[in-house]
């Protein structure tokens, strides 16, 4: 069992930065993917970033060089810098941690983040 909580998340003008933050409950060793999803009101959720244990990184078209996906040291926690924000960007945040062996997912109840124009 993985709990995880995330923080940061808060209201921006356009064209600011944020910076989402992750928690686990424990050190995670197994291998896994470590990602950022959001949904936006009236949409389906959707993939923002993601980082292996590797440390290989994959990120959605809209939010490429924009964002920034980073584990800790300790293989606790996970954060996503956000620069140059877009009202598009507006969505509630969640963390996911997916166990590549047993297919397993745990998610964090989710940072609303509100870009205003």
């Amino acid at each position: 069992q993985v709990q995880l909580v995330e923080s940061g998340g808060g209201l921006v003008q356009a064209g600011g930065s944020l910076r989402l933050s992750c928690a686990a409950s424990r050190s995670i060793f197994s291998r896994n993917v470590m990602g950022w999803y959001r949904q936006a009101p009236g949409k389906q959720r959707e993939l923002v970033a993601a980082i292996t244990s590797d440390g290989n990184t994959n990120y959605a078209d809209s939010v490429k060089g924009r964002f920034t996906i980073s584990r800790g040291n300790a293989k606790i926690t996970v954060y996503l810098q956000m620069n140059s924000l877009k009202p598009e960007d507006t969505a509630l945040y969640y963390c996911n941690v997916h166990f590549t062996g047993a297919s397993m997912d745990y998610w964090g109840k989710g940072t609303l983040v509100t870009v205003s124009s």
